[in-house]
């Protein structure tokens, strides 16, 4: 009988990793959603609502920074700068 401590080892072994998936999420899915967005806030433009475009497109910048942290990995790097800022 396997344990599942086996089976991680067994698969760690072989090779595997989440890289692929992580690739396909960035070069996919990232961009759809994006775009769908996009679409949105040219929507609500022609209503025009032209505050809560700017409002939406705030939002939708700091989530887009927080995205590149994350996909980045520079997140240790840029918590130091910014703490650097505050403490010099």
């Amino acid at each position: 009988m396997t344990t599942p401590g086996t089976v991680v080892l067994w698969l760690a072994g072989a090779g595997l990793s989440t890289t692929g998936l992580q690739g396909w999420i960035q070069d996919n899915v990232v961009p759809l959603i994006l775009l769908g967005i996009a679409i949105i806030l040219l929507w609500i433009g022609g209503r025009g609502d032209n505050a809560g475009v700017a409002r939406r497109s705030v939002g939708l910048i700091i989530g887009l920074v927080a995205l590149g942290i994350a996909v980045s990995g520079s997140g240790p790097e840029i918590g130091s700068f910014l703490a650097s800022l505050i403490t010099g």
